[in-house]
């Protein structure tokens, strides 16, 4: 039940990421903002991600801790 929550979230956030930029674009000059901001978080998603896939403590600690 959770993968299937996961997987609807993440196809409509695909489908919201192929759509805004048509609205952005609407509303040029304005829209550019959109953009930038759009870039700027989608930056700091891949560093996140980037940073949690070379942390191997992390892991250990997710597999082997008790909480």
């Amino acid at each position: 039940m959770e993968k299937a929550g996961y997987i609807l979230l993440g196809v409509v956030a695909l489908v919201w990421l192929g759509v805004i930029p048509f609205g952005m674009i609407e509303a040029w000059p304005w829209g550019l903002i959109g953009f930038l901001v759009l870039i700027g978080l989608g930056l700091l998603f891949a560093q996140v991600v980037k940073d949690r896939l070379k942390n191997k403590e992390d892991d250990y600690y997710s597999k082997n801790a008790d909480l």
